[in-house]
């Protein structure tokens, strides 16, 4: 069966500030003031709490410099395989042998033995 390989990624900032003692967000923004980067309280929050779909190659160099870090472990590149859409699999119910009308599951009725009464 093929597979299709699907490329995502972990943001891991808020797991690295914590192993550092920062829990807040407002005290990432002077660390980053003083490193030349300006986001505002809210988006340092967003930069925190989410994941970025793309930051400035300066401001993560910063937060390295800042969490004394490598790049990898902010961002962790996590790849997934799935199975392609193109896969190997019927494609109509007749041919794993189900009848359009043919019930899918049938009543069950448990019965006692004779033992059991």
């Amino acid at each position: 069966m093929a597979e299709q390989r699907r490329i995502g990624f972990r943001w891991n900032l808020r797991t690295v500030m914590a192993q550092r003692n920062l829990w807040k967000t407002t005290e990432l923004m002077p660390l980053l003031k003083s490193r030349g980067i300006n986001l505002s309280e809210s988006q340092v929050y967003r930069l925190v709490t989410g994941t970025p779909e793309r930051i400035p190659a300066r401001t993560f160099a910063a937060l390295c410099d800042i969490l004394d870090c490598e790049p990898n472990d902010l961002f962790e590149i996590v790849v997934e395989l799935r199975a392609a859409a193109t896969a190997n699999a019927p494609k109509r119910s007749e041919d794993l042998g189900v009848k359009s009308g043919d019930p899918i599951a049938y009543r069950v009725r448990l019965v006692a033995d004779d033992e059991d009464e």
